[in-house]
């Protein structure tokens, strides 16, 4: 596996790789690899001649207060992980080299980003199409791979890439999960025992909400017991229950095709987000 740290230099390999015209599957990550990670990596290495991973903690997308001093970072771990995964390219730029000047020039996501995350984090999602922007060009993939678990931020990408026409697929890879249903994420080191025993019930209060979506079509019901699930969640507390149209999270309506079941809880050391996707037309259990 090669590393590259510096942006000439990874804009130069995938220079060459396409003057050759080899295929990348680009995996986009902030590092602490789990095996959600991994499973992008996975469906990468099938469609493609060449798998990149970035690993690049974005400051751009955290705001004051967040979490980005304390975000887990252990570059050596992840890169056996990335190399054992079949990882062909790990770019491991660091802040400075990807962002050497100020810049002024933003771009800005739109109504998708007012709703869900976006909603208590204003700008994070501006920093998300900052850095992806840079990231694509840099690493010229002919496929990105992104986890649902983000599903935001996977909606807001596909718009992006789709009304920007950047020459890119965006591949949605579903969520990998814990056996007792936990998302996997970075983040859930920083859960206390009792707090990692609570977690669960995020993902069983989202699948009783997402039944009820599909038996009945009725998404104020559903949403009642989304809410109701996660008030019983002794160490956590609700940031937000939404059930909206995906991908354009907007209000359901009745020529919706698909919707997002979503949550976010806070615990004492980490903000955790799931979400289920249903598709409207499918009645079953």
């Amino acid at each position: 596996m090669k590393h590259i740290d510096k942006v000439a230099d990874m804009a130069a390999v995938s220079g060459r790789l396409a003057s050759e015209e080899k295929s990348i599957g680009f995996v986009p990550t902030m590092g602490y690899l789990h095996e959600g990670h991994l499973a992008l990596v996975e469906e990468a290495r099938k469609e493609n001649d060449i798998v990149i991973m970035s690993i690049f903690v974005n400051p751009a997308q955290f705001g004051p207060g967040e979490d980005f001093d304390s975000y887990p970072r252990d570059l050596e771990r992840d890169a056996a992980l990335a190399e054992k995964a079949g990882v062909d390219i790990l770019f491991h730029p660091s802040p400075e080299e990807m962002y050497p000047q100020k810049s002024d020039i933003r771009i800005m996501p739109g109504k998708q980003a007012d709703v869900l995350c976006g909603a208590s984090r204003p700008g994070h999602f501006d920093g998300v199409l900052k850095v992806i922007t840079k990231l694509f060009h840099l690493t010229r993939p002919e496929r990105a791979y992104f986890g649902q678990k983000d599903a935001q931020q996977l909606a807001i990408i596909e718009t992006f890439v789709r009304d920007y026409n950047f020459p890119v697929e965006i591949r949605r890879v579903p969520t990998v999960r814990e056996k007792d249903g936990l998302a996997k994420s970075s983040r859930n080191v920083r859960l206390t025992p009792a707090e990692r025993q609570e977690a669960p019930s995020i993902y069983e209060a989202l699948r009783k909400g997402s039944r009820m979506l599909r038996e009945t079509g009725d998404a104020d019901r559903a949403l009642k017991i989304v809410r109701d699930g996660l008030a019983l969640i002794p160490g956590g507390k609700t940031d937000y229950a939404e059930i909206l149209e995906y991908p354009s999270l907007r209000p359901l309506t009745a020529e919706s095709q698909e919707a997002i079941v979503a949550a976010a809880v806070q615990f004492s050391g980490a903000r955790l987000i799931d979400n289920i996707l249903v598709a409207m037309d499918d009645k079953t259990c």
